[in-house]
């Protein structure tokens, strides 16, 4: 145990404690002693130098990839740049295509009008002339039923009123017409 002193109190109070000292001096100087060998050990090894070093190696790599970034911003600057002329490029592009199909199909549907009114002022003159053809006809049939029925009732008629006298007086009438050749 360590000394104490007593006091009257009754508490006790430390006595003074001699540190262990070596060629003078205390741990406290042996650390302060050690520190500086080994700073020393480290200047004359050059450890600060290659501390520097190490640091302006890393700064300049750390340089490098700071400027090989900035060229890939630009290049990526660069890029987006591009692709933003060329889908305004594409955007024209497709509003031009988008125009010129409706003018091709508004000429197409104009194109497609024309032709039809004139299939169907063709049709219309087609059945107007087999209409007027049929008319014809159905005239020409009911013009030789007509003559027909006409030349029927002549012939009752004749038959019924001219005897054979009548007959040669005809002939001899027709005959007189003819021309003398």
């Amino acid at each position: 145990m360590a000394e104490s002193a007593h006091t009257t109190a009754g508490t006790e109070v430390p006595a003074e404690h001699h540190e262990a000292t070596a060629l003078g001096f205390n741990a406290g100087g042996w650390v302060a002693i050690a520190m500086l060998v080994v700073f020393a050990v480290m200047i004359w090894k050059k450890v600060p130098a290659a501390i520097a070093n190490a640091l302006d190696s890393k700064i300049d790599a750390i340089r490098s990839q700071l400027d090989e970034a900035k060229t890939l911003r630009e290049e990526a600057e660069a890029l987006r740049k591009e692709y933003e002329k060329k889908a305004k490029s594409v955007e024209k592009e497709a509003a031009e295509m988008i125009e010129r199909a409706k003018v091709e199909a508004e000429s197409i549907v104009a194109r497609a009008d024309a032709d039809a009114k004139v299939l169907i002022e063709r049709r219309t003159r087609m059945a107007e002339d087999k209409i007027a053809a049929e008319e014809r006809a159905a005239i020409e049939g009911i013009r030789a039923a007509a003559a027909a029925a006409t030349s029927r009732a002549a012939e009752k008629l004749i038959v019924q009123r001219h005897d054979s006298v009548a007959d040669a007086r005809v002939v001899d009438q027709a005959i007189a017409e003819l021309p003398s050749g």
